[in-house]
């Protein structure tokens, strides 16, 4: 179930959680074993190794679907959506990556539990299963809610926390899976988006090894792909290195789209890449030209290039 974007409700009958800056795990328990999936159904098991067992520990042999989002905390405790890229594209970490970079889980659904299907129920029954199941403590835990607390309060309490925002929930509101329904709704302090990448500019000094921007596009309303800007910072150099060597894998000799004297015009001839790729943008505002101040976060793996859209403009 996804949510949509908006300012939260200011009538009675709902309930706000904190926003996690992370990626979105469905957990499975079943046979005496936990697994995890990423939205896009992608087994992600191996990647957290810890969370699994952690899972399957507290399972009990009980057959569970739960919902929540994976996150990995700066050592002041903020969520840091770029530390956790550290262990996103490994599929077989370490014992040292896990020590140094270690992910939690925040539950905040259950869909199954005991093997019955609980969609039907309304928001507050199903928390209430949900910390029935004790998944209290680190690594896997079953952050709060609020009822009847302004949001500017919570809002302001995120903002302090460093947190990405905050999420309204109808309190009576069943779990649709698959959809987006405005029985949730998303207020973030900051925007970012998803967007594809189509391609890449020529770098100059000392970029020229790896690129001097990002040719980033989206799917318009009619399903076609169209340019909504480039993106040269919020690189790190080993970051920059590694998206090269995989740019250089998917290259391709034609245009995705008729914009290439356009985007020459900013900076480095284009180089053209498959657009299989999805990035995490940061950034101020969408004109309907391009975006405004975009910043990097990091490749997601768990979002479908077929699924990016452009962003609404603000």
């Amino acid at each position: 179930m996804l949510a949509v974007a908006g300012q939260p409700p200011d009538d009675a009958g709902w309930a706000v959680e904190m926003k996690w800056d992370g990626v979105r795990a469905i957990v499975v328990c079943t046979g005496g074993v936990c697994r995890l999936y990423s939205r896009n159904r992608r087994e992600i098991t191996d990647s957290y190794p810890e969370l699994a067992t952690e899972l399957t520990a507290r399972a009990q042999g009980r057959e569970l679907v739960l919902d929540g989002e994976i996150i990995a905390q700066t050592p002041d405790g903020a969520p840091s959506f770029g530390r956790l890229q550290r262990r996103m594209h490994v599929s077989r970490p370490t014992r040292a990556l896990v020590a140094a970079v270690p992910a939690q889980l925040f539950l905040f659904d259950v869909l199954t539990d005991t093997g019955e299907d609980v969609t039907g129920l309304g928001y507050l029954d199903r928390r209430d299963r949900l910390q029935e199941l004790g998944y209290t403590t680190a690594p896997v835990q079953t952050p709060p809610y609020w009822l009847d607390v302004a949001a500017d309060r919570l809002i302001d309490a995120a903002r302090d926390n460093r947190l990405e925002g905050i999420v309204s929930k109808r309190i009576d509101s069943a779990y649709l899976p698959g959809r987006r329904s405005r029985a949730w709704i998303k207020t973030p302090l900051r925007k970012t988006t998803e967007a594809i990448v189509a391609g890449w500019t020529t770098g100059h000094g000392g970029l020229h090894s790896s690129f001097g921007s990002l040719v980033l596009a989206g799917h318009d309303h009619t399903g076609h792909l169209v340019h909504i800007g480039n993106v040269g910072t919020g690189f790190t150099l080993a970051a920059r290195g590694a998206l090269r060597a995989r740019l250089d894998e998917i290259t391709r000799p034609g245009a995705l789209f008729p914009l290439a004297a356009v985007v020459r015009g900013r900076g480095g001839e284009v180089h053209w890449v498959e657009p299989v790729l999805v990035g995490d943008i940061e950034y101020r505002e969408y004109t309907g030209e391009g975006l405004r101040h975009p910043s990097w976060r990091g490749l997601r793996d768990d979002k479908a290039p077929e699924e990016v859209r452009v962003p609404l403009p603000r």
